[in-house]
């Protein structure tokens, strides 16, 4: 028989609290109902004498493919916030016991939902379930033990905004993708990631508001610096800012991203941290199309100072005066030889984009493509036998290679999507791309798009995707991968 494991100084008010079908008051709320197979019955009070919420739930989790809380909740329609202070109360049982803000689709088990999780270690996340009965996945926020939570939900984006101690709610990062059909469920949730016992959180000061979206001319631009997990497509926040940044490279140690942003370069620790500034001599005019030498001593940038027009230059990777490489302009850096000894890039003559390479060293460009249209994204295989890049000359950009020679040209990807930006893992077994949709010109990689970021494994072909984000222009235009090929660091984009 089960013995149900709680605190011994909540057990009046855990017993006290009405049961799930009787309740004198719900406050704001509408209903609450048990989800999942729970061991033990959850519960719930509402005191009106300071408007807070106390919650109690079991349950093995919320996550896999399906989930085991208590759910308070209220039907709604339209563009919506809640907000909460959230406290737990006593030690708990599991670390990862959730006290969470819910958008769900429905009250089954198996149901399309979004939380704002706090868990009992302070591990805080936004967790979702893109279609019923697929896995969980989440976007690890880069704060702990928030005391307040919101999670609004803007047309099909969702994001998480979070406060500690005495600041302000501050966006989190991670904004992304999700469906959900009108009417839908918004509410407050507590899982105890143990079916054997019950865990309690308090809700406070919480508010459920609609949003009156702004025109996009009136809002500003937000960007989040993330990873992605190839093994399970979960992401994490590096660094957010109200700043536009774009593009980043990942270090061959594996320790650092280097991102651009209003013309200079930035490195950053993978753990996050306070980003800081790469001395580059006289170039101002950094653009999205950079990178670090395999060997990990050297950058090179694309930049406009010196006529306008961007050229390619190198430098120390700590940094210092950038030194000319190409004669070309504009020319656009994309990839790098594994040796080391050869640089490929994308540039424009006599009105044609096509793809070049060139010594480091400096010396004679070669054309690679000849193709009518624009060739773009340049990119080698981790064995230097293959360059990947993208070309519009079937109509829709699609990814391609050829031999490092520019021989033995083939389409890749052939779908209705425009496909740039392909860049292969280090083990070689995967490419990782960002699809723009049908709504965008084939030769154009705008900014502030829906984007997908899509892995295809490169020995079944297999295509899946990895995120839906708010993206586009300076999302993945670089290597980004990390040395162990495990992870693809990335740029999402929110205006506000």
């Amino acid at each position: 028989m089960k013995q149900l494991k709680i605190h011994c100084s909540w057990i009046i008010l855990v017993l006290s609290l009405s049961s799930c079908n009787s309740e004198p008051d719900l406050g704001i709320f509408e209903g609450n109902s048990d989800i999942g197979n729970v061991g033990y019955a959850g519960s719930f009070a509402f005191d009106p004498s300071d408007s807070s919420y106390v919650v109690s739930g079991g349950g093995t989790n919320m996550w896999f493919d399906s989930d085991e809380l208590h759910y308070v909740w209220k039907k709604v329609s339209g563009d919506i916030s809640i907000a909460a202070d959230i406290e737990w109360v006593g030690e708990g049982v599991e670390s990862h016991r959730k006290a969470c803000l819910i958008i769900r689709q429905n009250l089954d088990s198996a149901s399309v939902y979004v939380d704002a999780a706090v868990h009992g270690d302070g591990l805080t996340s936004i967790q979702y379930r893109g279609t019923p009965g697929d896995v969980t996945r989440e976007v690890q926020a880069n704060i702990s033990s928030p005391g307040r939570v919101r999670i609004e939900k803007i047309g099909d984006y969702v994001s998480m905004s979070a406060a500690v101690g005495d600041e302000s709610l501050k966006y989190s990062g991670g904004t992304f993708k999700l469906l959900f059909k009108e009417p839908f469920y918004i509410g407050l949730g507590v899982s105890a990631h143990n079916n054997d016992t019950i865990e309690t959180a308090i809700f406070s000061n919480v508010w459920i508001e609609p949003i009156v979206q702004k025109p996009d001319s009136l809002k500003k631009i937000e960007s989040t610096l993330e990873t992605i997990a190839i093994a399970s497509f979960n992401r994490r926040v590096v660094y957010h800012t109200d700043s536009h940044i774009e593009a980043p490279n990942w270090s061959p140690d594996g320790n650092t991203l280097i991102y651009n942003s209003r013309g200079q370069l930035y490195k950053i620790p993978v753990e996050g941290g306070n980003p800081e500034l790469i001395p580059t001599g006289f170039a101002r005019r950094i653009n999205n199309d950079h990178g670090i030498s395999p060997d990990g001593t050297q950058l090179v940038i694309s930049d406009g100072t010196e006529t306008g027009r961007s050229m390619i230059y190198s430098l120390p990777v700590e940094g210092g005066d950038p030194e000319k490489i190409t004669s070309l302009s504009p020319s656009y850096w994309h990839g790098w030889s594994p040796d080391g000894k050869t640089l490929a890039y994308c540039a424009e003559q006599n009105g044609n984009y096509d793809v070049y390479t060139i010594p480091l060293a400096g010396g004679r460009e070669k054309r690679l493509t000849t193709a009518e249209g624009l060739d773009d994204g340049p990119d080698y295989s981790p064995d230097g036998q293959y360059i990947y890049f993208n070309s519009v000359r079937t109509g829709v950009m699609q990814i391609w290679r050829m031999k490092a020679d520019g021989s033995e040209q083939e389409q890749v990807t052939t779908d209705k999507y425009n496909d740039w930006f392909a860049h292969p893992s280090p083990d070689g077994r995967w490419i990782v791309y960002v699809t723009f949709g049908t709504d965008v010109p084939a030769g154009s990689h705008p900014p502030n798009k829906d984007v997908m970021l899509r892995l295809m494994n490169l020995d079944t072909k297999e295509v899946r995707v990895m995120a839906k984000l708010f993206g586009g222009q300076g999302t993945i235009n670089v290597p980004s991968w990390s040395p162990d090929s495990e992870h693809v660091a990335f740029v999402s984009y929110r205006l506000y």
